[in-house]
């Protein structure tokens, strides 16, 4: 759950720059599956970004599979600017 909530913080960074405040304010994830030790990866992509709320998916995988571990949806609230 930290990779899904820290993958969506720095893509809405990436897209906003530095931004101090800004917090989650839900969290929904589904494991499908174990994993072995070993590498993951989390994919992140912001699926909208408003002017006081982010929402944003990221899907978390084994290094070389596509076979999902976690799939997660992120709301972010993003302070006045």
């Amino acid at each position: 759950m930290t990779l899904a909530d820290t993958a969506i913080y720095f893509a809405l960074l990436g897209e906003l720059g530095p931004t101090l405040l800004a917090v989650t304010t839900n969290l929904n994830i589904n494991f499908m599956r174990g994993c072995a030790s070993g590498e993951i990866v989390a994919d992140a992509r912001l699926l909208k970004l408003g002017r006081r709320l982010a929402v944003g998916e990221v899907s978390i995988h084994p290094v070389g599979s596509d076979e999902l571990i976690a799939h997660a949806t992120v709301t972010y609230s993003i302070p006045p600017r």
